[in-house]
């Protein structure tokens, strides 16, 4: 009978350890007031059959983005070995400027959309120390020509490069000397703009983005499509962000941190040009749409760079503007 009170005891006091640990692991203070973002690529416009200058300029002026992520496209960016082309994100910075607007700037051989590692041609038949050298060409000549540029407040060094389930084949094994290498290399250039280092928020542990960047950023999937089990939705509660993000500061202190990626499209695996829009529409709808902004705000993180106002603007186009609509009211208010 002792042994089953004592049993018993052993049993509630852990319960009871476990259950105040995940309620001190879990506190954090929502913030009165959002600032929100958007990600931005020609990359995406292409891909959606858009005029590049007409989709931002109408993210600018029409949607209200005045804090937004840029993606230096290796591809876009030096077609051809040391033939560099400017042309698009010169457009996009100096419109972002003359507006007040501020600007993460991610460069790297990992970007955002994709085959997630983007190589342009003429790199493929080399081999990974004469690559890892072109990379570091196109981050200096990147940098050096936008560092002057008051308006961009982070260098973002590839993008979920810990993530390595994801894009395997497309991207290889991380070479970690080589991240640090990197971010070694734009410090050296521009000692002045904090580093931003990105994390999966489902998938990551994000231990190591956050000692290397100044700054940490985190993704935020809701919905995703599979084709053996259709379309799901994450299960994963509120509290899991704000726990990964205690202990994490816990451990390694505190730092800036943001949501980076808060994805707000359908989940596809095919072109958006090549799939009905009903499908797109049954992926992600406003109430899906709504329910992410919602939740992503109970996270806690104050700053958050919203991901799909190309295709909230394709949409439009196609008839369905409710997704543009819904998006003024985030950036109308930012709070």
């Amino acid at each position: 009978m002792k042994f089953i009170r004592k049993t018993i005891k052993i049993i509630f006091i852990s319960a009871a350890f476990f259950v105040v640990a995940y309620f001190l692991l879990s506190y954090r203070v929502t913030p009165d007031n959002f600032t929100y973002g958007m990600s931005f690529s020609k990359f995406r416009t292409d891909e959606l059959q858009l005029p590049y200058e007409e989709t931002f300029i109408a993210i600018l002026d029409d949607l209200g983005v005045r804090h937004f992520r840029f993606s230096a496209h290796w591809p876009n960016t030096e077609a051809e070995n040391n033939q560099f082309n400017f042309k698009e994100l010169d457009f996009q910075i100096g419109e972002a400027q003359k507006r007040g607007a501020d600007v993460v700037f991610a460069v790297g051989r990992r970007l955002p959309r994709w085959p997630e590692c983007h190589d342009p041609d003429w790199v493929l038949g080399l081999d990974e120390k004469d690559r890892n050298a072109e990379v570091l060409e196109y981050i200096e000549t990147v940098v050096n020509r936008y560092k002057k540029h008051d308006n961009i407040v982070y260098w973002q060094i590839e993008n979920e490069p810990f993530l390595s389930l994801f894009a395997y084949e497309q991207c290889g094994d991380l070479d970690e000397d080589f991240l640090q290498e990197e971010i070694n290399l734009v410090k050296k250039l521009d000692p002045n703009t904090p580093i931003l280092v990105t994390d999966s928020g489902n998938l990551g542990v994000w231990y190591k983005p956050w000692r290397l960047g100044d700054a940490f950023g985190t993704s935020l999937y809701r919905y995703f499509w599979n084709p053996d089990i259709g379309t799901f939705k994450s299960r994963l509660p509120a509290s899991f962000y704000k726990i990964k993000h205690n202990l994490t500061q816990v451990f390694f202190g505190k730092k800036n941190s943001m949501i980076i990626e808060l994805s707000a499209e359908p989940w596809l695996v095919q072109p958006v040009v090549n799939t009905p829009i009903e499908t797109q529409i049954e992926r992600m709808d406003v109430d899906k749409m709504k329910e992410i902004v919602s939740f992503a705000k109970k996270t806690g993180f104050a700053r958050q760079y919203m991901w799909g106002a190309e295709w909230w603007y394709w949409m439009k186009k196609e008839g369905h503007n409710e997704y543009w609509e819904y998006g003024k009211t985030i950036f109308d208010t930012e709070s």
